[in-house]
């Protein structure tokens, strides 16, 4: 049995994501499917990217990760398929598994599946569905695919850092309201060097303490922490942090230091 797992902007109100899955289990009846996410929003790579770096290396060896984000028919698109730690990736060359991979892939081939016409404008219950198909099956990429050298390379904003602050800025909001920021612990824990911290953002609100969970606090209190991504938030005890402290994707956080 063979695992494919799918993460798509399709959403659930139309016949798409139906489409995909049935086309797949048409050509693998014995797949056992598992849905990462279809709420991405439309188009937005770097939010399917965050969603799937944080869950495909929960799966086991072997697992097929086929990626439904921007991927409407184009002449000059290129699909890909790609081996990355012993898991497997298919999707359009669009930027997206250079923020999903922390590394190279060990193998990287353009699918030369020949596109059915009677499917153009939706590649992903034809080339994508076939190439997920195969290669779960146990498959070869050479099989599906010309050899190529690289994925198009898409860079994430990075921190400013300062030597006693560093400067972030909100890239997610998940489903509970907690805003994500693009500062690592790693980074945060290299800077600080063990000293005192305020956390500051909108609305003049700080925060200078770090928690380890989010009951540490009073229900309806603010904190930070560091979560599952490895990355520093801005939560409220059982309330909503986006739309309560009214912060958003793209806002500026800062992290003084001290001296």
């Amino acid at each position: 049995m063979g695992i494919i797992t799918l993460t798509t902007d399709l959403g659930h109100k139309d016949f798409y994501q139906a489409a995909l899955k049935g086309s797949i289990i048409s050509q693998f009846p014995a797949v056992q499917l598992v849905d990462i996410s279809h709420d991405i929003p439309p188009f937005d790579i770097q939010y399917a990217a965050y969603v799937l770096k944080n869950a495909y290396t929960y799966f086991p060896a072997k697992t097929v990760h086929l990626i439904g984000i921007d991927s409407v028919f184009d002449e000059e698109a290129r699909y890909l398929a790609l081996r990355y730690n012993n898991h497997f990736f298919v999707g359009a060359d669009n930027g997206i598994f250079s923020l999903v991979l922390d590394g190279a892939p060990q193998e990287i081939v353009e699918l030369n599946i020949i596109q059915d016409l009677k499917y153009l404008h939706f590649p992903l219950t034809d080339i994508f569905s076939k190439a997920a198909c195969h290669l779960a099956k146990g498959g070869k990429l050479t099989e599906i695919g010309d050899p190529v050298d690289s994925v198009v390379d898409r860079t994430l904003v990075q921190p400013v850092v300062e030597k006693d602050s560093l400067r972030g800025s909100v890239v997610f909001i998940d489903s509970f309201g907690n805003v994500i920021s693009n500062i690592s612990k790693e980074l945060f824990n290299k800077i600080q060097r063990g000293r005192n911290f305020v956390l500051y953002f909108r609305r003049n609100e700080t925060i200078d303490q770090m928690s380890w969970h989010y009951n540490e606090v009073p229900e309806g209190e603010k904190l930070c922490l560091f979560g599952i991504s490895n990355y520093l938030e801005i939560a409220i005890n059982k309330g909503n942090a986006s739309g309560l402290l009214g912060l958003n994707k793209g806002d500026i956080i800062r992290v003084e230091f001290g001296k």
